[in-house]
């Protein structure tokens, strides 16, 4: 097929149109499964590279039918005609490990894929396995790094970019990205910035990886001396990259690729980052009114922080902290102490007041608190239990 003819086949896709321009990109399986991963894939495939297949987690069955939905980054390879795979587990699947193994991959990109993967598929691809982590490891390491970075309030986190070992985040780090933490920022908003960030940065760890081997195999290439003469009456059977890596062994390139891409090994102390569960959401009224506010910003919008009043439970969305108010001299902790349809609603903590800000009743729809007093009768002086 000639080049004119592969610009007509492929017409209406600018990326393909610009991977037939672009020589030697990188060949990739890319695993991930949320939104988050769908920004890092999408950026891939957006530069150039060559997606081989997408590995994802099952589609998962939601709303009143049941319906099964596929995952963001499903949907997003079906579209472009991507190889997609989901198996029900990777460990001990000869198959899969056999099926990823044929397709001979340059990398592994690994994106929030949900599973723990063994040593035998980490270990396929020609220049290792890379994982975008949402944190600045070695903090945070684990299934929720995003979430717990706004529970605890921190000021700053950001994205690490690393080779991918047996452990869980443990690997050698290539690239940070830090971020600064708004004061208001939940956890959802703070998502979808670091999702753009981690995109931008996995493209500059491949296109970096992509650069050093090339150089690699060049080098490797490279005739001595008293090989010039015979390499001279040989142009024409130079070695191709295959047999290139061939002279270095695979943990040999890697090596090489690590030490001149400046990747670092972990080292002090770090934190784990655990997947939540649903006791945390509720609200400790004895805790500072910044711990509530960190609280109800570190749900948002997994499951939502709540409380009990008038016997049912409400969730809280957005909150403000109010370091004093008078009203709250001599009253205990979790009592309403201001419930008013034009002031709002006001509720008394350890060492400050919680202005709640954005509700939402049992069955109902999230709204502003105004909206949700017109309709709700509150007392002041009810006490919240935790």
């Amino acid at each position: 097929m000639s080049f004119r003819t592969k610009l007509k086949y492929q017409k209406g896709d600018s990326h393909n149109v610009y991977r037939i321009m672009r020589k030697n990109i990188m060949k990739i399986v890319f695993l991930g499964t949320p939104d988050f991963a769908l920004k890092s894939l999408q950026a891939l495939y957006e530069n150039g590279n060559e997606i081989l297949a997408v590995v994802t987690n099952q589609d998962k069955p939601k709303g009143r039918g049941m319906k099964l939905i596929a995952s963001p980054v499903k949907r997003f390879a079906i579209e472009k005609n991507i190889k997609v795979m989901q198996p029900l587990k990777v460990r001990n699947n000869t198959e899969f490990i056999n099926e990823i193994k044929d397709l001979n991959p340059d990398l592994l990109c690994v994106v929030a894929y949900g599973k723990i993967l063994p040593k035998e598929l980490l270990d396929i691809p020609k220049y290792g396995s890379i994982n975008v982590h949402g944190s600045l490891l070695p903090k945070y390491r684990g299934a929720a790094p995003i979430q717990w970075a706004v529970l605890n309030g921190d000021k700053e986190t950001g994205i690490t970019t690393m080779f991918m070992d047996e452990g869980m985040d443990t690997g050698d780090m290539i690239f940070k990205e830090k971020v600064t933490i708004g004061e208001d920022e939940t956890t959802g908003e703070l998502w979808n910035r670091l999702a753009d960030v981690g995109a931008n940065l996995l493209v500059k760890t491949v296109n970096r990886i992509d650069e050093i081997t090339k150089n690699i195999m060049k080098d490797d290439k490279t005739p001595s001396n008293n090989d010039v003469g015979q390499a001279s009456r040989e142009e024409k059977t130079k070695a191709t990259d295959s047999e290139a890596t061939q002279k270095l062994s695979k943990a040999e390139l890697i090596e090489q690729l690590k030490d001149k891409i400046g990747a670092q090994k972990q080292e002090g102390d770090f934190t784990l980052a655990p997947m939540l569960n649903k006791e945390m959401a509720q609200i400790d009224w004895n805790k500072s009114a910044q711990e509530i506010k960190n609280l109800v910003r570190g749900l948002n919008p997994i499951m939502g922080a709540y409380t009990f009043i008038n016997g049912k439970k409400i969730k809280i969305w957005k909150v403000n902290v109010c370091d004093s108010l008078q009203e709250a001299e001599g009253k205990q902790n979790g009592e309403i102490i201001i419930a008013d349809r034009k002031k709002g609603l006001f509720i008394k903590t350890e060492n400050g007041v919680i202005e709640v800000l954005e509700v939402q009743g049992e069955n109902g729809k999230k709204m502003d608190i105004k909206s949700f007093l017109n309709g709700n009768k509150i007392e002041v002086g009810e006490i919240l239990k935790n």
